[in-house]
């Protein structure tokens, strides 16, 4: 139901923009976020977006360089990622939390996750 897209390699300083398509639910009421998991670490939140669109919320790590978005008529979710550096690399998983109201960083409160996408930056 949540299908994460555009990963892959790029270098030092390069951009990606991941999307994350929605389907089957009514997502456009969920809150969304964008986590991600390098080897051998936990899965982290990466930035948050409320269901309108209204509020975003990012790690210290991405502030100004990731921007998280989304347009409910097309129930997808992008991350904008400039600037990348090799401590980025991991796994990106987008997720939606269906009973917030603000945004939170902890990954057990999302309920719907997708598959994962493979994102590797180069020094």
């Amino acid at each position: 139901q949540l299908q994460a897209s555009g990963g892959g390699l790029v270098q030092t300083g390069g951009s990606l923009r991941l999307s994350c398509a929605a389907s089957g639910r009514t997502f456009s009421r969920y809150n969304m976020a964008w986590f991600r998991q390098a080897p051998g670490k936990e899965r982290e939140f990466v930035a948050g977006i409320t269901w309108n669109g209204g509020t975003n919320y990012y790690q210290d790590s991405v502030k100004g360089r990731f921007t998280i978005s989304r347009d409910n008529t097309k129930n997808t979710v992008w991350l904008r990622m400039d600037s990348l550096k090799p401590e980025d690399t991991a796994v990106y998983y987008c997720a939606a939390d269906s009973r917030g109201i603000r945004i939170v960083t902890d990954r057990r409160v999302y309920n719907y996750w997708g598959q994962g996408t493979q994102v590797t930056v180069s020094s």
